[in-house]
């Protein structure tokens, strides 16, 4: 896949955003386990915004590379943080990871080795994770006298519920690909050399779709998961409302009553 990111990817060391056929790889490059310390939580960051912002990006694949996807967060780097320190790092370290489930665009994980820790919790923020067959996950923070602070608690819980959720939090035990796919943690388990091949087939079926109508899909369902019932039919109500006005609603109907479904060519406007 050719690199044409430009602008702000440029500074980036090891965190680069990859874009070719409407899909953008964040991929995650620091040998050898892809540990997450600030610079790395910042890149991500940096790449999650420049990839909400290109309107070349439909949708976008999160990838640490053919051995492991992240193992963590860097210990090193935090075993030396005081309590102010992390006070101070604790708010960038969620939003740099929020950052990325805000991109307004289909988000896919592809899981390969481990995703520990930080790693499990970027994994989180996506919409989607195919996992392969050897994949790890887990939240193991317990065992380092601490919990997840990545959105770990709450991603997690929202994810699989709280009585699995806690079960992996409060032991730390790691999940294999097979067990992490019954109980909801991974949506698909393929074979290592076909995880970001299918990943990024999934990204692609996004590059003709209505993109402001995936868009307010995304946004009503991340939304209406924060609030309660009524609030959130309301919430989906104003986004249903407010795609009357896009040209995508206007061409996606049209071509419904001339051909059929499933042949719009939409513009994404």
């Amino acid at each position: 896949m050719a690199d044409v990111s430009a602008g702000p990817g440029e500074s980036r060391e090891f965190v680069r955003l990859e874009v070719a056929d409407g899909v953008g790889t964040i991929r995650l490059d620091r040998p050898k386990m892809n540990a997450l310390d600030a610079q790395v939580q910042e890149e991500i960051r940096s790449a999650a915004i420049e990839a909400t912002e290109r309107d070349d990006v439909k949708a976008v694949v999160v990838y640490g590379g053919e051995r492991v996807f992240a193992a963590g967060a860097d210990i090193k780097e935090m075993a030396a943080m005081s309590y102010t320190d992390m006070v101070k790092r604790s708010g960038g370290l969620q939003s740099a990871f929020t950052a990325v489930a805000r991109i307004p665009k289909p988000v896919v994980a592809a899981v390969t080795g481990y995703a520990l820790g930080g790693g499990c919790e970027l994994a989180l923020c996506c919409d989607v994770r195919f996992a392969a067959e050897d994949a790890v996950l887990g939240q193991p923070e317990i065992l380092l006298g601490i919990i997840p602070g990545a959105g770990g608690t709450q991603r997690l819980t929202r994810l699989v519920g709280p009585s699995k959720a806690k079960d992996l939090v409060f032991t730390g035990r790691f999940v294999k690909a097979d067990e992490a796919l019954a109980i909801g943690l991974v949506d698909r388990v393929l074979p290592k050399e076909r995880v970001y091949e299918e990943a990024l087939a999934w990204a692609r079926q996004f590059a003709g779709a209505a993109t402001y109508a995936v868009r307010a899909a995304k946004e009503s369902i991340d939304r209406g998961l924060e609030v309660d019932l009524d609030t959130g039919l309301e919430i989906e109500r104003q986004q249903f409302a407010a795609l009357f006005a896009t040209e995508d609603r206007t061409i996606g109907m049209g071509s419904f009553i001339e051909n059929g479904p499933g042949k719009a060519r939409f513009e994404g406007r």
